[in-house]
């Protein structure tokens, strides 16, 4: 009988992910993308929203040795990938600093704490929501579908949980698709402020695929367009040499402005 499933190494084999073979979301450099976006060197309560297997947290993880990760998975499927990806041996230096919160990312009060979501615990909210607009091609995978499939006010709903489970001056950082800039900054509104968003342009030549976006609860700061940056050379398909480091956790993507201390944040 066939595997159903694939051991993926990240970060040069720094730590792996289990993960569903053919179906289901399978994930790779968005996710090490988003994980680089997480700059910090103290210790550090980080969660990851829709996480499915675990891989951007575990990226986090892997890169800061003093990060606690939550993994945050709706699916009990991709949760159990998870849970399964902590127990590889390769993950023996991780598996004691990320845990899995099976819930669901848009319940809202009483719900949403009952489910382990609780008040502003967090220092870093990580997301890489479902952006397949509902025009875009089906897939016939039912988890897969579920898992790329945006559905209606899912920015609203997901940044509105960041903002109730983070910490004052904590920062969001999520990856989305371009087309989507407007609903995210309205979802931002005056939750966070502060936001710093990077183009990523696959070559010099061709148009925006990704977007990347920090932003901080309760800032007051204005939006910045940052420079954009170019996933690959014009020809081949190589990495450029500061994505290949984002992507293999050799480097972070620092914000331009720092993170600054509630009591600021909140002016």
């Amino acid at each position: 009988m066939s595997k159903t499933f694939t051991v993926d190494a990240f970060h040069r084999g720094a730590f792996h992910v289990m993960q569903p073979k053919g179906g289901g979301h399978r994930s790779g450099v968005d996710a090490m993308l988003l994980a680089a976006l997480v700059a910090d060197d103290k210790p550090i309560h980080v969660a990851d929203l829709g996480a499915g297997a675990g891989a951007a947290g575990l990226a986090v993880g892997s890169r800061l040795p003093s990060a606690r990760i939550d993994l945050i998975e709706r699916s009990p499927l991709m949760a159990d990938y998870a849970r399964r990806s902590l127990e590889l041996p390769e993950n023996a230096l991780l598996k004691d600093r990320v845990h899995v919160i099976e819930a669901d990312v848009t319940l809202t009060g009483k719900p949403r704490i009952a489910a382990g979501l609780l008040d502003e615990i967090y220092d870093h909210v990580i997301m890489n929501p479902p952006f397949n607009d509902a025009s875009d091609r089906k897939t016939p995978d039912a988890l897969k579908a579920d898992a790329h499939a945006m559905t209606e006010n899912l920015f609203e709903t997901w940044i509105r949980t960041a903002g109730a489970i983070m910490k004052p001056g904590g920062q969001l950082s999520l990856i989305a698709r371009p087309q989507s800039v407007a609903e995210i900054i309205q979802a931002c509104g005056k939750r966070f402020g502060g936001l710093e968003i990077t183009l990523l342009h696959p070559r010099p030549d061709e148009s925006a695929t990704r977007l990347l976006l920090t932003a901080i609860k309760g800032s007051r700061a204005r939006l910045t367009f940052r420079a954009p940056l170019v996933v690959h050379g014009p020809d081949g398909h190589a990495f450029a040499p500061f994505v290949d480091d984002l992507n293999n956790g050799r480097a972070a993507y620092s914000r331009l402005s720092p993170r600054r201390s509630p009591s600021q944040a909140s002016r």
